[in-house]
C-alpha cells in the first residue's frame, strides 16, 4: 500500500502556545496547499483525516475524506491555550517522562498512540487497494510512521513532520519503505 502522510497546514496561532486538540483555523489558505501538494500525491487515492478545523480544511480541499476521532492530536487537557512558558515546572514531568506523561485532563504520549494505533490496524486489514492519503497532525503522523518503520516509541518524537508537506511511505506484508519526507 502507498501511504502519503500530511500535516495540516500552519494554525493560526502565536508560537509557543499549546494547542493539542484546540479547533483552530490556518495561517495559510488550505487551497494554496492542497494545491501544491497534488503533483506529490496519486491521481486515485482514498482519503482519511482528523475531524478538526486544521487538517478537516486540507483534506475538503484534496476530497472527500473520512474523518476519523483518532487521527486527532493529543488532547493536552488544561495546557491547551496556553504559552507553554507560562507552565514553568509543570513541563519537567512531560521531559521526564514524555510518553506517559499527561498533563491535567489530557492524555498521555501512550494514550493517543493506542488510539491512532488501532486506527492503523483497521486500515491494514482492510487492505485498500488505492493509495491512501492520511490528513492529520504532528503527533499521529508520528505514531503511525514511527510504528511502520519499526522505531521503538521513544524515537518517534525524533520524526518531525513539517505543516503542510506530505511523506510518503510503501506498506508491504514484511514492512515498510519510507520513500520521503517532507515534500
Amino acid at each position: 500500500m502507498e501511504l502519503h502522510l500530511i500535516r495540516h497546514p500552519k494554525p493560526d496561532i502565536p508560537p509557543g502556545v499549546c494547542y493539542g486538540q484546540r479547533d483552530i483555523g490556518l495561517a495559510e489558505p488550505a487551497a494554496a496547499v492542497a494545491e501544491r501538494l497534488r503533483p506529490l500525491l496519486p491521481a486515485d487515492y482514498a482519503l482519511h483525516a482528523s475531524p478538526l478545523m486544521r487538517a478537516r480544511l486540507l483534506a475538503d480541499e484534496l476530497g472527500a475524506a473520512q474523518l476519523d476521532e483518532r487521527l486527532k492530536e493529543i488532547h493536552f487537557g488544561d495546557w491547551e491555550g496556553q504559552p507553554f512558558d507560562s507552565l514553568g515546572s509543570a513541563l519537567d514531568g512531560w521531559s521526564r517522562d514524555p510518553l506517559g506523561f499527561r498533563a491535567p485532563g489530557g492524555e498521555s504520549a501512550r494514550e493517543m498512540s493506542a488510539r491512532v494505533l488501532h486506527w492503523l490496524d483497521a486500515l491494514l486489514a482492510a487492505a485498500p487497494p488505492q493509495p491512501v492519503v492520511v490528513v492529520a497532525h504532528g503527533g499521529p503522523l508520528r505514531v503511525i510512521a514511527g510504528h511502520l518503520l519499526g522505531l521503538p516509541a521513544e524515537r518517534w518524537l525524533g520524526l518531525d513532520f513539517a505543516c503542510g508537506q506530505v511523506t510518503r511511505l510503501d506498506v508491504e506484508s514484511w514492512g515498510a519503505v519510507l520513500k520521503w519526507f517532507n515534500r
